[in-house]
């Protein structure tokens, strides 16, 4: 008994590690396959300019409404925190900067996970399941190029100029907290902004919607595509619900983490 407890330790290291590095592995060809298509002829770009409308133009409201509260939000904060030191000058610079160079990127990209990113996974995973995807291999036509590469070029078109929406959004938000409800200087808050607020800063919101569009895409596409080779073994309406649950927290979680290596390297 002693020794088989060692032995089934290994064993589950052993498949553990096998799973891991089979995953990272399968993970790596997908992108590199989808990726590769973008820069290769034919594009379907009917398909693009519905995965647009889907993930770009169908997300404007709830990235408003988010963008708007949390720079309502920010400039409160700042207002009274800020009031207690003289600094109101300093409001319009700290709601700036707050949306662009984090909150923004970062709450814009969550959003699009749970509005876009988990339908992305659902759809190619009842796809799956339904064998639709097996029919396209069967006449011919490659299901990355088809309906992968697409939802790609959308993501990446789409998650920036989303994040650029939040941040007008969210600084017309904080505006009117700190200019209009609590009588803070319409010239200091845009002065401060307007110091403050320089290019390395729009570049680094930039640079991250751009990389978390990728992840996304990545994350979302590949548990939906695979989803008959989930772990769990779990097929049909019960295996589309998990890989989606998987995805929406595994895109999540990679987003926090990429956006402390973005910033780490840029800032």
């Amino acid at each position: 008994m002693l020794l088989a407890s060692p032995a089934r330790l290994i064993e589950k290291i052993g498949f553990e590690s096998i799973y891991i590095t089979t995953t990272i592995g399968s993970m790596v060809i997908f992108l590199l396959q989808c990726v590769g298509n973008i820069f290769t002829p034919p594009i379907r770009f009917k398909a693009v300019l519905r995965q647009i409308y889907f993930i770009g133009a169908r997300s404007l409201l709830v990235i408003s409404v988010t963008g708007l509260f949390t720079g309502m939000v920010l400039a409160l904060l700042a207002y009274y925190n800020l009031k207690q030191y003289g600094n109101m000058e300093l409001i319009g610079a700290a709601t700036a900067l707050g949306l662009i160079q984090e909150l923004g990127p970062v709450l814009a990209a969550l959003m699009v996970i749970g509005r876009a990113g988990s339908a992305m996974t659902a759809e190619l995973g009842i796809m799956r399941n339904s064998e639709q995807i097996d029919a396209l291999e069967c006449m011919g036509i490659d299901p990355y190029r088809f309906l992968i590469t697409p939802k790609f070029i959308a993501m990446i078109f789409s998650l920036p100029l989303l994040t650029m929406v939040f941040d007008v959004v969210g600084i017309a938000g904080g505006y009117f907290v700190a200019v209009i409800s609590n009588d803070v200087a319409s010239g200091s808050f845009i002065q401060g902004m307007v110091a403050n607020v320089g290019w390395d800063d729009l570049r680094l919101g930039m640079v991250k919607p751009l990389s978390f569009s990728l992840i996304i895409v990545w994350i979302c596409s590949y548990n939906g595509y695979f989803v008959h080779q989930n772990r769990s073994g779990v097929f049909g309406a019960e295996g589309v619900s998990l890989v989606t649950t998987n995805a929406v927290v595994m895109s999540s979680v990679s987003v926090l983490a990429l956006d402390y290596i973005v910033g780490l390297i840029m800032l």
